[in-house]
């Protein structure tokens, strides 16, 4: 039996777990909160990367790592590292969505001349988290720490780099580059002209190797895989493959699908991940997602979402009329910025909390069911869809999302799946190093331990919901979808 360790560097903490190699079984853990105070109303923009290191160190300790053969790292995506020809940093990472970054983003979209244009070159427009927005916020604002910038690093690969002793060969995976703006999933290739265009000169970037290739071996034999994002790493711990959608319940949602190939989308609604196997992952975000049920809770006095699902319940499929569309702060999905929320279907008889709270949660749910058939629509197989976040757990979220979504869904028992998915990228990397295991084939770990629902009886109830919501949508906003 060997181990393994996968290592998940969030904006917040670095979370290890030790893995067994053969069946994924989690043997020990380790947690570190990252030693900065975050602003107040959020998460700072700017953070030295040595606090990535501080809190590695300490979630390490105790021994967490004694006999692990491998280590696997993940970390919080978009998180640029802009490094000087010496390979020190030029000035703290710019992390996160960073607000200061919105009029760069609308810069870029206009000097490549529209938004379908980036969708075909790199699979993504540019909004004010990826990195390529962020260098075009740095040479317009910080001029003199753009022209020292040399090399490109995100989070992940900097902390592979640094694990490895700070090597003259600097890597990256196709998962993690393919957020950047700069690498196209597509053709499998970095677009230095759109560097170039967003910071005013070349820069070297790190070399994309395979999802089952070594990083390196640090001086004491350690193997370090290469990496990847938090997403791409939260989808291969859950195991999920062809036919499988993940559904992930924030304040904003994102829904995700593995398909065989990158879809080159040329509305921008569709950005065209890699992920950790070879394999795809479109992915399409909603602006509003758990915000609308805050909102609702606190419009009716209701002091948790646990007390607006028991509320939710006592209503029926359909709110008896009532239809929101939850718009609160703009949509991404469909495309309207600028809109506000929508509440139809008024009468004496549905003005009552219960079905208000109800059109809340069918109202959420209906706005990511239209981004799951955005995918659809491209011919992205969905037969099970993957129900993340805590208001997965909520009563009103599980009884209608199977008739909502027209599918079976599965609710994984809560488990840092980014981590685990970064150990069983090690256990493959080391048994590909020892000829164990192929280099297209994973190692089948043990899937995670779920609750599985299925539309059942309710599902021609779920899709005249969604027939209704549809039609509000499109009287409201005509072909938003168009």
């Amino acid at each position: 039996m060997g181990i393994v360790a996968g290592l998940d560097s969030s904006p917040d903490f670095t979370r290890i777990v030790v893995c067994d190699t053969d069946t994924g079984a989690v043997l020990r853990q380790g947690y570190a909160p990252h030693p900065v105070d975050p602003p107040e109303g959020g998460r700072p923009s700017d953070i030295d990367p040595q606090a990535w290191l501080l809190s590695l160190g300490e979630a390490a300790g105790g021994g967490l790592l004694e006999g692990v053969q491998a280590i696997g790292v993940s970390a919080q995506q978009h998180a640029l590292i802009p490094l000087d020809a010496h390979g020190n940093t030029v000035r703290p990472a710019l992390v996160g969505g960073d607000r200061r970054a919105q009029v760069a983003a609308a810069d870029l979209v206009d000097a490549l001349g529209s938004r379908e244009a980036w969708a075909h070159a790199v699979g993504c427009v540019p909004g004010a988290a990826q990195p390529v927005t962020k260098l075009r916020w740095l040479a317009r604002n910080e001029p003199e720490n753009a022209r020292r910038t040399a090399a490109l690093l995100q989070a992940h690969d900097w902390l592979v780099w640094q694990l490895l002793g700070r090597p003259a060969r600097r890597t990256t995976d196709r998962g993690g580059a393919s957020g950047t703006g700069y690498w196209s999933a597509t053709t499998g290739v970095y677009r230095p002209d759109l560097v170039e265009l967003a910071l005013g000169h070349q820069a070297m970037l790190p070399e994309v190797i395979g999802p089952s290739e070594a990083a390196g071996t640090t001086p004491e034999g350690l193997l370090i895989s290469a990496g990847t994002g938090e997403t791409m790493a939260a989808a291969f711990g859950l195991g999920i493959g062809l036919g499988d959608a993940v559904v992930s319940l924030g304040a904003s949602g994102s829904v995700m699908a593995v398909h065989p190939e990158a879809l080159a989308d040329q509305s921008g609604m569709i950005t065209s991940l890699a992920d950790a196997t070879g394999m795809h992952l479109p992915v399409v975000t909603t602006q509003n997602a758990v915000r609308t049920l805050r909102g609702t809770a606190e419009l009716l006095g209701l002091p948790d979402l646990e007390g607006l699902s028991e509320l939710a319940m006592k209503s029926t499929p359909g709110a008896h009329g009532l239809v929101l569309l939850p718009y609160l702060e703009g949509e991404r999905t469909p495309n309207l910025p600028h809109a506000a929320g929508t509440l139809t279907g008024l009468r004496r008889e549905s003005m009552k909390p219960e079905h208000l709270a109800r059109a809340a949660f069918e109202g959420m749910l209906c706005g990511l069911a239209d981004a799951l058939d955005v995918l659809r629509g491209r011919g992205v197989e969905v037969r099970r869809i993957f129900l993340l976040g805590p208001a997965a757990e909520l009563p009103a979220v599980q009884a209608a999302a199977p008739s909502l979504f027209g599918a079976q869904v599965v609710v994984p028992q809560p488990a840092d799946y980014t981590a685990i998915g970064a150990a069983r990228q090690a256990a493959w990397a080391l048994g590909v190093s020892g000829g164990t295991l192929d280099p297209r084939t994973p190692p089948a770990w043990q899937g995670a331990a779920a609750q599985v629902l299925e539309p059942g009886e309710e599902l021609a109830a779920g899709q005249a919901v969604r027939q209704q919501f549809t039609a509000v949508r499109e009287q409201t906003h005509p072909g938003a979808f168009q």
